[in-house]
């Protein structure tokens, strides 16, 4: 919300924006807590593993819990800083092809701005490690943007299972609920 800008959007698209890219952010906060040597993600004060994260033993969470942790990976190996890391969240959270959006020329607008600051600031302060042949960090990370949400949705569809395959709803803790709820419902 303390993106410049976002506060003057409408408040049905802020709150659209912010329900439909909340799982992608927190997987790009994640690769912040990701420990490259020992493969394993800081949370609190313990380094927890990605087998830490299965709770079941259902196939698909399991692909989950990889990709997530494959994808965080990736970004933490880019090491990139927290500027940049900052800007392509902000340019992640403000895609316009969500569902339910409404202004989208306010969206494209202020999407444009923070793409234009985040390819500046890659341009003056470039991460320190360098990328495969020809194809420039911001390249990888324009990239990713369908890898996350493919991640997103594939969250969703996990937690609509889960959710079905319970006898008594769930509870979950009251911001993920409020977060996901509507979102996994179908």
């Amino acid at each position: 919300k303390m993106l410049p800008g976002f506060m003057k959007l409408q408040q049905d698209d802020q709150i659209v924006l912010l329900k439909s890219g909340s799982f992608e952010l927190a997987v790009l906060r994640m690769s912040r807590y990701f420990d490259l040597s020992s493969n394993a993600v800081l949370f609190e004060d313990i380094m927890l593993p990605m087998e830490a994260f299965l709770t079941t033993g259902d196939t698909e969470e399991m692909d989950l819990v990889t990709k997530i942790f494959e994808f965080a990976k990736e970004i933490a190996e880019l090491k990139l800083s927290e500027v940049i890391l900052s800007l392509y969240s902000a340019f992640i959270l403000l895609q316009d092809d969500r569902n339910g959006l409404r202004n989208l020329e306010e969206i494209r607008k202020l999407k444009a701005a923070v793409w234009a600051a985040l390819q500046k600031e890659m341009l003056h302060n470039p991460p320190m490690t360098p990328t495969k042949g020809d194809v420039s960090t911001l390249s990888l990370l324009v990239n990713k943007r369908m890898a996350l949400r493919n991640l997103s949705i594939m969250h969703l569809e996990v937690l609509g299972r889960f959710r079905r395959q319970q006898s008594t709803p769930p509870e979950f803790p009251a911001l993920y609920g409020e977060l996901f709820h509507e979102l996994s419902q179908s």
